[in-house]
């Protein structure tokens, strides 16, 4: 997985709204915490899954966007879903690193909506859905809480103190800067399944 592909967010700014620290997470990049924060992000197409251990409160999410991939063999994980797998695992191992407990995790996923234009035929928001969920179920976390699919962009803020969601969906777009995002992540994504190196989890 190259570095283009998922990296920690780096974007932070103080909010004068929630009176806090809030991180931004844009396609591609991750973050956790343990301090009382706000972490937001804007969805189209992509997911976002937010991991929190409900005890410690310590938490965070991701944001990403499975690859297309013509590569599907009978009874064998796809470059995408390797590619999704450790854009989850990077977030889950974050959360853990900070001292967050495997058994206690909780999840609440957001986005896939139909919105990508140009790619509604290959119903990649609905891929992206399907995939976050049956990955959490495979891994025994539980899903508290889901917004997905439907035809409009999601405004999520994440507070992994207290696990408390707010979703905005967005009914008017003024720009097209989410789908731009979107549209620049996911040839860097189809960029790295088609170099091998997102070729991972092999048995």
């Amino acid at each position: 997985m190259s570095a283009a592909a998922a990296e920690v967010a780096v974007n932070q700014y103080f909010d004068r709204y929630f009176d806090r620290q809030a991180t931004k997470i844009l396609p591609g990049e991750y973050y956790a915490t343990k301090e009382p924060e706000v972490i937001v992000t804007v969805l189209g197409s992509c997911v976002a899954a937010c991991i929190r251990d409900k005890v410690s409160g310590i938490g965070g999410m991701n944001h990403f966007l499975l690859p297309l991939d013509g590569s599907a063999e009978p009874g064998k994980p796809t470059q995408s879903a390797r590619y999704g797998a450790y854009a989850m695992e990077l977030l889950i191992n974050e959360v853990i690193k900070l001292g967050g407990r495997r058994e206690r995790l909780e999840a609440k996923v957001f986005g896939g909506a139909a919105v990508l234009r140009g790619m509604l035929l290959n119903d990649v928001g609905k891929r992206n859905a399907e995939f976050v969920e049956q990955y959490l179920r495979n891994e025994h976390i539980p899903i508290a809480a889901a917004d997905l699919l439907l035809d409009f962009p999601r405004k999520v803020y994440f507070f992994p103190e207290t696990g408390q969601v707010w979703v905005k969906r967005i009914k008017t777009i003024k720009n097209d800067t989410i789908f731009e995002r979107e549209r620049e992540y996911r040839q860097r994504v189809k960029q790295d399944v088609e170099s091998g190196s997102v070729d991972l989890f092999e048995e």
